[in-house]
């Protein structure tokens, strides 16, 4: 008579065979996805929060309007479910890393690189949305997020714990995302993948020391990528905006991956017109066109739909989200060669060239090349896709008037963590 439900695991029986641990990996990859977090949540928060007057938010969600205003109250929901589905996909990166010794030995690597991976990229999205930027202060001082690197089972005081510091947060993302280069397969050449991969890793690893400032690092990263010939430039823009069952770029580095049990994709919902199923609610203004050069075909990449205007990347409703691609990497390259005056690789200009050429916009000369130029270029290639307020920020770029490190600009530790776990500490201005 004592049936236990069949919708519950015990704690002691979740991961006792190599397949428990693989299906927790799914798991991991799953929450990775969460509309909240990889799968748009982190994306939407970038570009919201960044937005200098290029879109306006004409939507209903006061979660979202609240983010492109600059007005954050600590009970946001979006922002309360970004945080818990952020430590959900931590979680279940921890309880894979805790039963790697239930793996056979030629799978250990991966599944470790892949579990490693996951934890770096989400704490690489929290801490830059919830915490001062790098190098803001004293990242030794300024509170980044919790740290948690042992699975999460039973609730207990010991699971309240303090915000670590923002270099804490960046040292852990480095030490996992170096070991996931090291343990991760290498990219086969054409491969176009939803789980991580060896040049997922070095591509993450890249975007961390970008954001630091180490322009070497990063330099050295996205060369490597480049040189590696695992991934190509598609030969058109707009086929860049397709989803792989259709198009032939193999470009991007990593994506998420979007099923038929997990619907529309969540950056098609905001950013897309009804046309194409979307809501509409994020809209392109005349001071975002004005960026484009009158012969750059990526300022005609957009739609219109009663007197207004929406990008075309995200129309495909069940397209995956592509996290990182090629062409970032061509322009990391640029930018840090023309900051350090070196020419590895490729020129700055010749690197800058390729994105342009590709697009169909007309090649640069050597007079036209300042780091401006290089900057502009990154944000017409790479708009709306995620990048916005971490290249304001690292550039020390004003947004809507704010400083680059105005308190508005942090979203807060949601009100429900801090009522719960007395060691958090809120951030300034909330």
């Amino acid at each position: 008579m004592d049936v236990k439900p069949s919708q519950e695991i015990d704690e002691n029986a979740a991961l006792n065979t190599a397949q428990d641990v693989k299906v927790t990996l799914i798991g991991a990859y799953n929450s990775l996805s969460n509309e909240n977090v990889y799968g748009g949540g982190f994306q939407l928060i970038s570009e919201l929060v960044g937005d200098d007057r290029e879109v306006v938010f004409g939507g209903s969600f006061y979660e979202l309007s609240e983010m492109w205003r600059k007005e954050l109250t600590t009970g946001n929901d979006l922002v309360s479910q970004t945080w818990i589905e952020a430590y959900k996909a931590i979680n279940l990166a921890n309880n894979v890393l805790s039963a790697l010794d239930k793996l056979d030995a030629a799978e250990r690597n991966q599944i470790e690189g892949e579990a490693r991976f996951i934890r770096a990229v989400t704490y690489f999205g929290l801490v830059n949305v919830f915490a001062k930027t790098w190098n803001d202060g004293d990242n030794l001082l300024n509170p980044g997020v919790p740290l948690v690197t042992k699975p999460t089972r039973v609730i207990s005081k010991d699971d309240f714990i303090a915000r670590s510091s923002v270099a804490a947060v960046y040292d852990q993302i480095l030490e996992d995302l170096l070991a996931a280069e090291q343990l991760l397969a290498d990219q086969e050449a054409g491969a176009n993948s939803g789980f991580a991969l060896k040049t997922a890793a070095t591509a993450f690893l890249a975007r961390v020391y970008l954001m630091q400032g180490n322009y070497s690092a990063c330099l050295e990263a996205s060369n490597k990528i480049i040189e590696s010939a695992k991934h190509n430039l598609s030969p058109s823009f707009d086929e860049l905006f397709v989803d792989a069952s259709v198009g032939q770029s193999n470009e991007s580095i990593f994506k998420i991956l979007v099923t038929a049990q997990d619907g529309i994709s969540g950056l098609n919902t905001y950013f897309a017109s009804a046309d194409f199923q979307g809501r509409g609610d994020i809209r392109i203004q005349n001071k975002h066109f004005g960026l484009y050069e009158s012969d750059d075909p990526r300022g005609k990449f957009f739609s219109e739909a009663s007197m207004r205007f929406f990008t075309n990347k995200f129309n495909d409703s069940r397209g995956d989200v592509v996290i990182v691609r090629l062409a970032e990497m061509y322009l990391n390259r640029a930018e840090c060669n023309f900051r350090l005056n070196s020419s590895i690789g490729a020129a700055p200009l010749d690197d800058l060239n390729a994105i342009r050429e590709r697009a169909g916009a007309t090649k640069l000369d050597v007079s036209q090349l300042d780091l401006n130029r290089i900057l502009v270029d990154r944000k017409l290639e790479l708009c709306f896709e995620g990048n916005l307020l971490l290249d304001s920020k690292r550039n020390h770029f004003k947004i809507d008037d704010l400083e680059y490190n105005d308190p508005r600009l942090v979203l807060p530790i949601p009100q429900r963590e801090i009522d719960t776990n007395k060691a958090l500490r809120q951030n300034e201005g909330y």
